[in-house]
């Protein structure tokens, strides 16, 4: 399963970069993400670099690791998801030139095998991470527009 939703943002491609590729600061911006520190000496957004993630759904607390694998200042920025070594989400932002700023699409691939769906759906309370993707993507993309508006 993948989804994908875009936006015009009345920003710069650079600026809208600087913020979603900030994942220290996403809490900010996502539902269901509370922020996170990045690991092994990383301090920002590189390809390779590995980062824990911390996340909430009412009193279900729980974190994954995610590793950059795209790092484009103002273009690209996506990074593969894992919990307890098992293959979670891919993520990516692109960030194309547009009229009046850039249009910013966060998209997201179920990378999760069968067998540990459902003991995800029991830890963090979200049984169809489908409807809840495509959700935390929209009010994703919402407080990017909102942060960033001129």
């Amino acid at each position: 399963m993948s989804i994908s939703r875009s936006t015009t943002v009345a920003a710069s491609p650079e600026a809208v970069y600087a913020l979603v590729s900030d994942l220290p600061r996403m809490g900010e911006l996502s539902p269901e993400n509370t922020g996170g520190r990045w690991l092994g000496g990383a301090t920002g957004p590189a390809v390779g670099a590995r980062f824990r993630g911390t996340n909430r759904n009412g009193w279900r607390r729980w974190s994954t690791t995610a590793t950059v694998e795209a790092a484009d200042p103002g273009q690209e920025f996506a990074f593969s998801v894992r919990s307890f070594g098992v293959p979670v989400s891919h993520w990516r932002y692109t960030i194309a030139p547009a009229e009046g700023g850039c249009t910013l699409t966060e998209s997201w691939v179920d990378r999760r095998p069968g067998w540990f769906k459902g003991p995800a759906g029991l830890a963090t309370g979200v049984t169809n991470r489908d409807e809840a993707t495509v959700r935390s993507i929209e009010a994703t993309l919402a407080a990017v527009k909102e942060r960033l508006k001129a």
